[in-house]
């Protein structure tokens, strides 16, 4: 403990805890001793409207200022410091720094006031920023390098019971790296070993003071610490702590360093004040990270650990819209510190329910270190409470059902937000000792159901009981605490004159809708009476009205009055907090009757919601039509696609020529080509080109026969294996290896597709005709190849005999002549 840079690091991490409450606090004035604008008085309407918020703490930080912390452990106390201050989330908590050591010499004392009792309004939290730096500059000569835990706690205790609340909570935390060390400190005893005695014996005193003050103790130590010791400090402090939670009583924290203090800092204080931390994302600048709001927090902090003041961050809420950084929005309330600091926060009162994310930016060598987002959050639920009967009578036995909402108005209805909730009923009133009773949600007893987050209980008004009662609900659970609101009842002596029933129909509405219910009213007084209904623990503006508001009753009659609860049309969706009271007028305001409204909220139905069924049924059908469509479009492109058709041009005197369609070639199913004429060259057949000339058309009919159309002509409709003339001699013939016609070698061509007249039209030159083919071998005349058709009219006289299948006179088979092996090889497309 005589290291001063351990000093250091336990006043960063000082300055963590100080700041937190310096960052949320908000309240009266400082206590005697503090600067003047600490002392400054908080107007009592402000500190009624900061009651809506977290509940405040009244706490010590207490730091060993020894040297032996390095300078890395001393950045990560300052910024485990940073992280408290800037995550607290009352705007009431108030915060003392005290340094300690050791008095081992003339004019050194243990302990230092770092910072005074201060509330950490605005001016306070600028102050608590400033004066927990001190903790870093230690002087020897005005404090001893040991470490008197005695004293330290003795200065502690006095500033936490000088002044505050009685109901705030009071708490400890005690940073430290080492031991009880007071060997050398003369106060204590004449000598080492009865100098610790008496030390050890002065700290169970303060320890025993602690307990009776209400004082809780939290030690948290790194490093080569005294476990035993800090288990007994935990454990000799006050043990109650926020709420009746093994998690909320005080223990020690102990870790091997300082790489984890920031978090397990910021898990200690959140356990201290009954508040929870959720986890969120690390990564490095620029880069979107994300932490999860439960829907039972009603205040909270994001706090981002960015090491580099440079790193900046936007907030956006579940919604996916932009938040500010100050001021009001939706609903919530949103203040944004430390942004040119190592962290900052944005504290949000009421926050939305859901996955915040944060939108990180640094310039450019400032992004090397990973940032952390977190959330410390706490739900300050408020509880709606009946009785049934409304104003029991002495020694009767009454039912207790109570359930949560959050500010909003939002009732919380999942119990896995709840888990290890314990619910009880506090009763008290004239004429007997307050007692309370458990309440369940377990479905047993008076219970209806389990797991519906309404807790139930039974409760036996006591025969001494003679005239108003309270009824108040306490709730304990890891991050939620309650509002404490009591019930006012009354208990009801000899039978009253009035009777009500109060009923209202379950179910679910829009908003703007109306929820009906009935009154029933039987009264045996002899005179008239007027009922006052009314709805409770609602958020201001709920958005709900009840009518009538008053019910006069005649003098012994009944009446039936039929209710009507109109909701805003802008009321939020969810079941309906708070509940209907009946109340008589004319007797003391008693409560006749009393129940939850129990009406759920919808959002109103879009066209979808309505109509999806017809939607659905009207897309499958659609979709079946679709495919429909898409099958036989994709059949008729297929019928009309031209990929493998063969052109063949012919001509006498010269060499056959062919051109096969390739996939790809016949766009729309449309394929175009021109006839090379080139001077000293045979005719050929070419692809035609973009802005070529005197482009012959072939395409396909749905019905399977080719549409030829030649430049400057019309359609000329041909069956695969037909021809047609292009004038110069020249006829073009159109092979189809898809046709079957075309696959029997040509024995159909044999017989020869005619028109009218037995002539074949002519492409180009319609004034020529070719005499009929008669079938008789010899000159002029030629047999069908494979795969032609009939109707292919014999070229002039001299084309010779080329076809595959053609005879020689005499019937012999006629082997084609070397020149005609050779055209053809060179023309051949392999991919025919």
């Amino acid at each position: 403990m005589r290291n001063t840079s351990r000093t250091r690091t336990l006043a960063g991490a000082l300055l963590g805890l100080a700041a937190m409450a310096a960052t949320t606090a908000a309240g009266p004035a400082a206590v005697p001793g503090a600067s003047a604008p600490l002392a400054a008085s908080v107007p009592a309407g402000a500190r009624a409207a900061a009651a809506e918020g977290a509940d405040p703490v009244d706490f010590a930080v207490v730091v060993d200022q020894s040297k032996s912390l390095s300078a890395d452990d001393l950045a990560r106390e300052v910024e485990a410091a940073a992280l408290i201050a800037q995550g607290e989330i009352s705007e009431r908590s108030r915060a003392t720094v005290i340094g300690f050591g050791s008095s081992e010499k003339p004019g050194q004392s243990a302990v230092r006031e770092v910072c005074q009792l201060t509330v950490a309004d605005a001016v306070g939290r600028d102050h608590l920023s400033d004066c927990v730096k001190k903790l870093s500059r230690r002087d020897e000569r005005k404090m001893g390098p040991g470490t008197d835990f005695p004293a330290a706690l003795r200065q502690a205790l006095d500033r936490l019971t000088e002044d505050g609340e009685p109901a705030t909570p009071r708490v400890v935390f005690l940073l430290t790296d080492g031991r009880l060390d007071v060997r050398d400190s003369r106060a204590y005893g004449d000598d080492p070993r009865s100098r610790t005695e008496e030390a050890e014996k002065q700290l169970a005193e303060q320890l025993a003071r602690a307990r009776e003050e209400s004082v809780q103790i939290w030690p948290l130590g790194f490093g080569d610490v005294d476990r035993k010791m800090l288990t007994a400090m935990a454990a000799g402090g006050y043990r109650n702590g926020c709420a009746d939670l093994p998690s909320a009583r005080p223990r020690p924290r102990v870790l091997d360093g300082s790489a984890e203090i920031g978090k397990v800092l910021q898990e200690t204080f959140a356990a201290a004040r009954c508040a929870r931390v959720a986890q969120g994302t690390v990564g490095k600048p620029p880069a979107d990270l994300t932490v999860t709001i439960p829907e039972i927090a009603t205040d909270g902090s994001i706090t981002v650990s960015k090491h580099d003041p440079k790193v900046t961050a936007t907030y956006y809420d579940p919604r996916g819209r932009k938040v500010p950084t100050r001021g009001t929005f939706d609903g919530s309330v949103f203040e944004a510190t430390g942004q040119n600091g190592p962290v900052e926060a944005l504290r949000v009162k009421n926050p939305r329910p859901g996955t915040w994310r944060v939108h990180l930016e640094a310039p450019e060598g400032h992004r090397g270190r990973e940032v952390t987002v977190r959330a410390i959050w706490q739900g300050k639920l408020r509880s709606a409470v009946t009785l049934d009967p409304a104003s029991p009578r002495p020694g009767e036995k009454t039912v207790v059902e109570v359930r949560m909402q959050t500010r909003r108005g939002v009732v919380v209805d999942d119990p896995r937000l709840l888990k290890g909730i314990k619910v009880s009923a506090q009763l008290s009133g004239s004429g007997f000792d307050s007692f309370s009773v458990p309440l369940a949600d377990d479905g047993k007893g008076p219970d209806r159901r389990a797991g519906d987050v309404r807790f139930t209980g039974t409760l036996t008004v006591p025969d001494g009981a003679d005239g108003d009662l309270a009824l108040r609900a306490g709730m304990s659970a890891p991050g939620v605490t309650g509002d404490r609101r009591p019930l006012n009842a009354r208990v009801t002596l000899g039978t009253p004159p009035v009777k009500a029933a109060l009923t209202v129909e379950r179910g679910s509405v829009h908003p703007g809708g109306e929820v009906r219910g009935r009154l029933e009213v039987r009264n045996s007084d002899s005179t008239a009476h007027t009922l006052r209904l009314a709805l409770a623990d609602r958020p201001p503006g709920g958005g709900v009205r009840i009518t009538p508001a008053t019910v006069e009753v005649p003098a012994e009659g009944r009446k039936s009055v039929p209710l009507t609860l109109s909701l805003d049309p802008d009321v939020a969706p969810g079941e309906i907090g708070g509940r209907i009271t009946v109340a008589d007028a004319d007797d003391d305001g008693r409560i006749l009757d009393n129940g939850f409204i129990g009406v759920v909220v919808e959002p109103v139905p879009t066209l979808w919601d309505e109509w999806w069924g017809a939607f659905l049924a009207a897309a499958v059908l659609l979709l079946g039509l679709a495919a429909f469509a898409a099958v036989r479009l994709r059949a008729r492109n297929r019928r009309r696609d031209l990929t493998g058709v063969r052109l063949e041009l012919r001509g006498d005197g010269i060499r056959p020529d062919e051109l096969t369609v390739r996939p790809g070639q016949s766009s729309g199913g449309e394929f175009r080509f021109t006839v090379d004429r080139a001077r000293g060259a045979a005719p050929a057949l070419r692809r035609a080109g973009p802005g070529a000339a005197a482009v012959h058309r072939l395409r396909r009919s749905a019905s399977g026969r080719f549409l030829f159309r030649p430049d400057g002509g019309r359609d000329i409709p041909l069956s695969p294996g037909g021809s047609a003339s292009l004038g110069g001699g020249l006829e073009i013939v159109f092979h189809d290896r898809r046709s079957a016609a075309s696959r029997r070698d040509g024995a159909d061509g044999r017989r020869g597709a005619r028109t009218s007249g037995g002539s074949r039209t002519s492409g180009g030159d319609g004034n020529r005709r070719w005499r009929r083919n008669t079938g008789r071998p010899g000159r002029g005349s030629r047999i069908g190849r494979p795969g032609d058709e009939a109707g292919r009219v014999p070229p002039p006289a001299g084309a010779g005999d080329r076809g595959a299948g053609a005879r020689r006179p005499g019937g012999g088979a006629s082997a084609p002549s070397s020149d005609e092996r050779t055209a053809g090889a060179s023309r051949f497309d392999p991919n025919f």
